[in-house]
């Protein structure tokens, strides 16, 4: 009987343990890139993006063009920041047709899952439209909605909730 107490004990904090790991799915989350999807950003190599002085590169792509927009408060609107890096983005994109793009729609912690989730996809939507309308082909693109729950900066502070309302257009070789 005492073994038997101890096993169940040790399968708990075990389980416990697990439900604790913030690294479980690899380097920074369950795609590999963690919450900032494959922007390099926050500490994460950018091994494997190419080299960033390479103009046809996902490094290049991510830190000379930018792969990150912002919104304001419960808005999937584009600011005129947003789009001035959309149009960069978009003309970068028409050069280098060989990549497909993943927006990744993103929300501050702020309101309930689901919420967060519908306005994760309207922001990746608002980019994906605005690209489109750039010239750059709707095949190529694939929009999901992380809502609250991949945040790049975590405080109960509206430093921290403005980084997290996001989309991130994030690079693949090869069309999808």
């Amino acid at each position: 009987m005492m073994h038997l107490n101890k096993a169940l004990l040790l399968v708990a904090v075990l389980g416990l343990a697990a439900c604790n790991n913030p690294n479980r799915y690899g380097h920074g989350g369950a795609d590999g890139y963690g919450a900032n999807g494959a922007n390099g950003a926050g500490g994460i190599s950018s091994a494997g993006l190419g080299d960033a002085s390479n103009p046809r590169s996902i490094a290049y792509f991510n830190q000379a063009v930018g792969n990150t927009v912002h919104f304001l408060v419960d808005q999937s609107t584009l600011t005129p920041e947003a789009q001035q890096i959309l149009l960069t983005q978009s003309q970068w994109l028409n050069q280098n047709r060989e990549y497909a793009i993943l927006i990744e729609g993103n929300s501050d912690e702020r309101g309930t899952r689901e919420y967060n989730i519908a306005l994760g996809a309207r922001r990746a939507q608002a980019v994906q439209e605005f690209l489109s309308a750039h010239g750059v082909a709707a095949n190529r693109m694939r929009t999901i909605s992380y809502g609250k729950e991949r945040p790049i900066a975590t405080c109960d502070d509206e430093s921290c909730w403005s980084q997290n309302r996001r989309a991130v257009t994030v690079l693949s070789q090869g069309q999808s």
